[in-house]
């Protein structure tokens, strides 16, 4: 996938450290998606099967994120770190014990060693004797989940998309692994635990990860062998698949493609993928920005391909890229983890050692600061309404690197400018009124040189777009005479410094995060270990004066900055069907020009590429690819974790368990939402959530200050919603079984623990909801830009919800909280906040009475044995002063007690959603299992052998879609196809209904199957932070997930078998489905032109 990384990409110190559990997601497209999003298996709960642009776990977290309006800072630290969830398995470790002392070899020459103390590592720089490739050695004792990693630089000379192009089609075979395509083969059958390749603006990285030492191997061979000897530079029909070929297909008017009238089209991953892309205002205006601020150098052209450039790239431009490029003389080799030292070079000196040293130049150029006078320029986007254009006003600060010290300063600065709702910069553009939601992602460090961007979407003219420019250059004027408050200084300071020393990288491998820190430093040939320190760095800034500073910071690298460019966004009603024209007219002309024997020479390569994307593997071939053995290398038990259990009161329960968190405590405080009205006051919560930290406490703290307050004494307080259903031991819940709760989460160091009690108890209690109108406001508009954004770019998340809402009563919640119902409600309490606030706070202090008197409150606490001991007294009187003691059980709203609002959903007409883009989104799916029947493990198996193997091959490369996947929820019993980036909408659909008949055809011989298995399992282990393993313990004590139905489907999965797909099959035959699609309303048309009286989809025009 493409890594838009310029603008919203994190400053260097997120980059490097900090991947929270409820951010972990990136600009990194991935490359396929498929999830189980459930407790039930999981080895603590969340099982996401692997990195996706189509499951279900990323839908519901892209729903989540949305609906809740994610903050900015979260959304920017969450801009870099995107993958998976759940839980370690059990895998026994090297045998050789890591060891400081670095190990040697006669290949390498060890350049230095380094032990970077603030995470217990030791650096190991190693140069290999004869290619000169760097080698980076992590040795990191206490870490199970090990990395490998090749890096190379790879800045393009156009905008055909080469390096994003190369990087797909190296995965598609090699000299050792002649199969098909080896990164689906090892998806299909490793313990990964990430696994996955992106490209950057001006590099290529292919990182894998596994906490199985074997495993890692097996990944690492695959990919050194793709990146060296790739099938793809002697294969043509590569590039055709990955990048762009033509093909010719019938006319609507004739029906024939060998008719005269037959019509030219073009198809490919990576132009589909782009086109995607393109779709996006927000990609439109990073691109426009990077491209303005960088006119010299690579960063001037787009890596990720723009789609009007990919068909000019050629086999033989390609095969030169790779020659030149990807090289062992070109390349940085990462390794990190608990495995052997001297095994790892041993590795990649096998495929170092028989090439000869190219020492061609592939430095990345430094843009100079050459603009004298601020520009800016306008960029058409399709939109039919023109009161949302969209404006972002960006600098490039600087020419030369800066100092370790005055690099994390100007973190810090721009966590004081943009990283929370009442920073100063933030604020004002909020503040102003003149848009609906703050853009721009502030600092972004992760290319040659940093820049900065702030902006607004949803800007009603050309004036107000102007007027964002003087907010953003007057906001800046007056922080550098005034300087910011020490109390403000304060707390950006020990925000970032709380994130620098918990490293918390949620599910994302903490080497992973290692290797992309490094690379900041080491791609541009500087130390690769000073890019992962921070004590230094953070000493020296501490002893500055920090106001002035700051003050000078912003003086010279922004206000006194000339080299700045502000980007309009202009809304055009016409550019969508604009363009489609054109590309149909270029096409045509292309056609024209064509002779008698180029079109049969399109046509025989169409038939070719089809020939092969349809012939399945030799089984020699396939045996290649290394794998595991399901006795020898998996644990058949579930992994436990000890949970206590005690009482607070006759209101709350008190659970805690002790895990190693540095003195860390993380405190959940989950409430029962079943008490409110299901109707009227359900879609109310989200914005309730943001209301809680977002609006200051009554009489005691206003907005701002209750942020420094959170920000100065605790690593964070967010509030979510935890929507799921009841698990039941072998059987699917019942429709109306939902647990439904509010989580306020938290965590401080052990000496803050009475100071985030008592934060915990001012925003539940006492927020002040009475002077918030105009936050209301601003939250409310920020929701309505973010759905639209989002509408756009990750329909399928919004298609699979509507789906699920009429299945069960937990999918309804879903979707009138984050689906299309949401949006809907969201523009209602939009005007209603605007014109009867009265109205409104009346019913959101009725909301917070109830929910201050529910029965049920469960406070969950993790930490180590001295953070518990320190939340005793605190949780206590948390407890006692916040919620009153029962004056008689609170029961469920009455709008609980039936289905009712399920109808609302439970048609099976099909739907789709109209917004402007390229590419559809289309889902399918419904009831699987019905209510009180028996899951069984083995779908979860058979589920990754329908995605990876069919829908990967026929809606990913046969269909020239991004992604293409199934999901089933064992807990719900509801079952989804879904596509992402897909160019087709009925072909498709066609895809999905055929599923059946391959399932029943399907001729599996038992390694294929025990490669199923062992994915499966993997997806069940996937490692966790202490604070997810606690909130995943949460999640089964409000489920009732128990370790017996966890391990009962362990073994269920262990002892699939090949019955298991027919048994499958069976059952999606007999399932009733609906299909939701989000398209243009001319893809849309087209599909009803062609689609039977029966299979019609009923349109909704969401965005013109």
């Amino acid at each position: 996938g493409v890594a838009m990384m310029l603008f919203g990409a994190p400053s260097a110190v997120r980059a490097r450290l900090v991947a929270s559990s409820a951010a972990s997601t990136t600009k990194l497209s991935a490359k396929t998606g498929s999830s189980v999003a459930s407790s039930r298996g999981s080895a603590l709960g969340h099982a996401s099967a692997f990195n996706g642009a189509c499951g279900a776990a990323r839908n519901k977290r892209t729903l989540a994120l949305i609906s809740s309006g994610l903050t900015l800072e979260a959304a920017r630290r969450a801009s870099l770190l995107r993958r998976y969830a759940t839980v370690e398995p059990p895998v026994s470790k090297s045998s050789t014990p890591p060891a400081t002392t670095p190990v040697t070899h006669p290949s390498f020459e060890l350049v230095k060693t380094e032990t970077v103390a603030e995470y217990g590592t030791t650096c190991h720089v190693y140069e290999h004797a004869k290619t000169k490739a760097q080698v980076l050695s992590v040795i990191a004792p206490q870490d199970e989940n090990k990395v490998f990693g090749i890096t190379f630089r790879t800045p393009p000379e156009d905008s055909t998309g080469l390096p994003h192009i190369l990087e797909h089609s190296v995965l598609c075979g090699s000299r050792a692994y002649p199969t098909k395509e080896p990164f689906v083969e090892l998806l299909k059958g490793s313990l990964q635990t990430f696994l996955n390749a992106f490209t950057y603006p001006d590099r290529t990285c292919y990182p894998v990860a596994s906490q199985n030492a074997k495993d890692l191997e097996n990944l690492a061979r695959v990919y050194l062998d793709a990146v060296f000897h790739p099938r793809a530079i002697d294969d043509p029909m590569v590039l055709k698949q990955e990048g762009w070929h033509y093909e010719v297909v019938s006319s609507p008017e004739s029906g024939d493609a060998t008719e005269q009238s037959s019509l030219l089209e073009l198809k490919g991953v990576v132009y589909n993928e782009m086109k995607g892309v393109y779709s996006s205002p927000d990609a439109l205006m990073g691109r426009a920005a990077q491209q303005a601020l960088f006119p010299d150098n690579a960063y001037a052209v787009d890596s990720g391909g723009d789609p009007e450039a990919i068909p000019k790239l050629t086999f033989e431009q390609f095969r030169k890229f790779h020659s030149d490029y990807y090289h062992p003389s070109n390349s940085r080799v990462f390794f990190y983890g608990d495995d052997d030292p001297l095994k790892r070079l041993n590795l990649v000196d096998e495929y170092l050692s028989e090439f000869s040293p190219n020492l061609a130049d592939t430095a990345v150029a430094r843009q100079p600061l050459t603009i004298a006078t601020p520009q800016s320029l306008e960029v058409p986007f399709p939109s039919g309404d023109a009161q949302a254009r969209m404006v972002s006003v960006n600098w490039l600060l600087v020419e030369d690197p800066l100092p370790p010290k005055d690099e994390l300063g100007l973190a810090v600065l721009d966590h004081l400018l943009m990283g929370t709702p009442t920073s100063t910069l933030r604020k004002a553009l909020t503040d102003a009124g003149l848009g609906e939601s703050v853009i721009g992602g502030g600092l972004s460090d992760e290319l040659v040189q940093p820049t900065f961007s702030v902006g607004l979407r949803g800007v009603k003219s050309k004036e107000d777009c102007e007027k964002v420019e003087e907010v953003v250059t007057e906001t800046l004027a007056k922080l550098a005479d005034a300087g910011f408050e020490a109390d403000d200084v304060a707390a950006s300071l020990n925000t970032i410094e709380f994130q620098l020393r918990e490293f918390n990288t949620g599910s994302f491998p903490k080497g992973l995060s290692f290797m992309l820190g490094a690379m900041r430093n080491w791609i541009y040939d500087r130390d690769p270990v000073e890019a992962l320190r921070f004590e230094d760095p953070l000493r020296e800034l501490k002893a500055e004066d920090l106001n002035a500073y700051f003050k000078t910071m912003i003086k010279t690298l922004l206000l006194e900055n000339t080299h700045r460019v502000s980007v309009f966004m202009v809304p055009d009603a016409e550019l969508e069907e604009a363009g489609r024209k054109a590309e149909a007219d270029r096409l045509q002309a292309i056609k024209e020009e064509m002779t008698e024997d180029d079109l049969t020479k399109v046509k025989a390569d169409m038939d070719e590429l089809r020939r092969l994307q349809s012939q399945p593997d030799a089984p020699e071939a396939l045996a290649t690819i290394p794998t595991l053995d399901v006795k020898a290398d998996l644990e058949p038990k579930v992994r436990t974790i000890a949970r206590e259990e005690s009482s607070l009161s006759d209101r709350a329960t008190l659970l805690t368990r002790t895990l190693p968190t540095a003195g860390i405590l993380y405190a959940d405080v989950a409430v029962d939402l079943t008490t409110l009205d299901i109707a009227e006051e359900v879609p109310l919560i989200p914005l309730f959530a943001r209301m809680l930290t977002e609006t200051g406490v009554a009489d005691k703290y206003d907005a701002v200050r209750l942020q420094r307050e959170i920000g100065a004494k605790t690593g964070g307080v967010s509030a979510s919603i935890l929507n799921t259903m009841k698990v039941e031991k072998d059987a699917i819940a019942q429709p109306e079984d939902v647990v439904y709760q509010l989580v306020v989460r938290a965590k401080a160091t052990k000496d803050k623990v009475d100071d985030l009690f008592g934060i915990l108890k001012d925003v539940l209690a006492a927020a002040d909801f009475a002077n918030a109108q105009q936050r209301v406001v601003e939250i409310l508009k920020e929701s309505k830009a973010r759905y639209e954004a989002a509408f756009r770019t990750s329909g399928q998340a919004f298609a699979a919800a509507r789906i699920g809402a009429g299945l069960t009563r937990s999918g309804y919640l879903a979707e009138v909280t984050s689906g299309v119902s949401h949006y809907e409600a969201v523009l209602k309490v939009l005007e209603e906040a605007q014109q009867d606030w009265p109205g409104l706070l009346s019913k959101l202090e009725t909301l917070r009475s109830k929910l201050l008197s529910t029965s049920s409150v469960v406070v969950n606490l993790t930490g180590d044995d001295e953070a518990l001991a320190s939340a005793d007294d605190a949780v206590k009187t948390f407890a006692a002063e916040t919620f009153a003691p029962s004056t008689g059980a609170a029961t469920s709203s009455s709008s609980w007690a039936t289905d009712a609002p399920l109808e609302r959903f439970a048609s099976t007409q099909s739907e789709g959603f109209a917004v402007p883009t390229q590419v559809n989104y289309v889902a399918k799916g419904g009831r699987f299992y019905a209510p009180g029947t028996p899951p069984r493990g083995a779908d979860g198996v058979v589920r990754r052998v329908l995605s990876l193997d069919y829908l990967w091959n026929q809606v990913r490369v046969m269909g020239g879609a991004y992604g293409g996947s199934c999901s089933i929820n064992p807990i719900s019993g509801n079952f989804a196809f879904s596509s992402y980036r897909d160019p087709n909408l009925e072909g498709t659909l066609a895809v999905y209904d055929k599923a059946v008949g391959y399932l029943r055809d399907l001729e599996l011989d038992q390694s294929e199957l025990d490669k199923a298995i062992i994915a499966s399992i993997g997806d069940l282990d996937s490692p966790m932070t202490p604070d997810q393993k606690g909130f995943q313990s949460l999640r089964h004590f409000l489920d009732g997930t128990t370790d017996e139905i966890r391990q009962q489907w362990r073994d269920e999965t262990l002892a699939t078998s090949k019955a298991d797909f027919a048994n499958f099959a069976d059952k999606l035959a007999a399932m009733d489905s609906k299909a939701v699609v989000f398209a243009s309303k001319a893809a849309l048309d087209a599909a009803n032109a062609n689609l039977p009286e029966d299979q019609q989809i009923a349109v909704t025009t969401l965005l013109t």
